[in-house]
């Protein structure tokens, strides 16, 4: 006998055979359905291929890596820039507009539009100088919900949703801060939350935020045959992105399908200065590359730690 009670020259017993499962949902009625092989082959198939496409996507990549995060940081403030410069070399027009059209009184007017260049350019600042990046994100979104507020663009599905999109881009800013930021924030007394925390909780809000462009877009399109296979790997990648799977693939195809349509739907640039929708594309077009940006950073920092493509690591 060994320690464990049983001799090497003694044949071990037979475990027990395991059940018919078959035979045995037969006898109660109902049967236990596996997947087939040929599922099988295709998931593993997918996710083989979009694996093989993810890391060639980062070895492409791996040059710019250093040069992603100024790269969607610059484009993220960009719209507030030239928006900032708009007001400027326009004043009259604009001040002429929300006193004459939206009846915002004289005083108000000079006061919004000051404050807004004011915190275009000192937000623009501390995005890019990485310095103060909280007050700078949170001067930039008091411009997008003053503006909205006070052209009434509340109601335009295109302007509302591209809106929330740059507040996705602006909360991957954020979210990235509180990484960096070492110190606890809240009240004495109270259960706080390690930076750490809040980080993953930013960036699963400014990834959700960030499709928004895409859904609102989808609404107002027309459906035809040529546009339906576009439609679909929009929405598709909009879902990835949102619930974390394959994010950093799912946002590269966006951003590039993004900056093409951008290019195609915005062309300001062939339009003659005084023409009435120069400047109405000449915003689209900023404001889409603001959230450009923030798929970059998307791109750069991952889904997060709320997203499949975490949970998969750990299990």
């Amino acid at each position: 006998m060994n320690r464990r009670g049983v001799r090497y020259d003694m044949p071990l017993a037979q475990p027990p055979a395991a059940p018919n499962l078959e035979q045995r949902g037969s006898q109660f009625g109902s049967t236990t359905s596996a997947p087939s092989n040929s599922q099988k082959g295709f998931v593993d198939s997918l996710t083989s291929t979009t694996g093989a496409i993810d890391e060639w996507l980062g070895e492409l990549g791996q040059p710019l890596k250093p040069y992603l995060p100024a790269i969607g940081r610059i484009l993220v403030v960009l719209t507030f820039i030239e928006d900032a410069v708009r007001i400027i070399t326009q004043w009259g027009d604009q001040t002429r507009y929300l006193r004459n059209y939206r009846g915002i009184p004289y005083f108000l007017t000079v006061l919004l539009l000051a404050s807004n260049v004011i915190c275009m350019f000192v937000g623009s600042y501390c995005v890019i100088s990485k310095r103060f990046l909280l007050y700078g994100t949170g001067a930039l979104t008091f411009v997008v919900v003053s503006q909205a507020l006070a052209y009434g663009l509340l109601l335009d599905v295109q302007f509302f949703s591209r809106n929330l999109s740059l507040i996705g881009g602006l909360l991957m800013v954020v979210s990235d801060a509180f990484v960096q930021e070492k110190r606890r924030m809240g009240l004495p007394g109270l259960p706080q939350l390690d930076n750490k925390d809040r980080a993953r909780y930013i960036k699963l809000a400014g990834r959700v935020l960030l499709v928004f462009l895409f859904l609102g877009h989808l609404v107002r399109t027309k459906w035809t045959i040529t546009s339906s296979l576009f439609n679909v790997i929009a929405i598709s990648c909009c879902i990835l992105v949102a619930i974390g799977y394959k994010a950093r693939l799912s946002a590269s195809l966006l951003s590039i399908v993004l900056f093409c349509q951008n290019l195609w739907d915005n062309p300001y640039w062939n339009l003659d200065r005084n023409h009435p929708n120069r400047d109405f594309l000449r915003y689209a077009h900023f404001q889409t590359l603001s959230i450009v940006g923030g798929l970059i950073l998307l791109i750069n920092m991952g889904a997060g730690r709320i997203s499949i493509d975490e949970k998969k690591k750990i299990y």
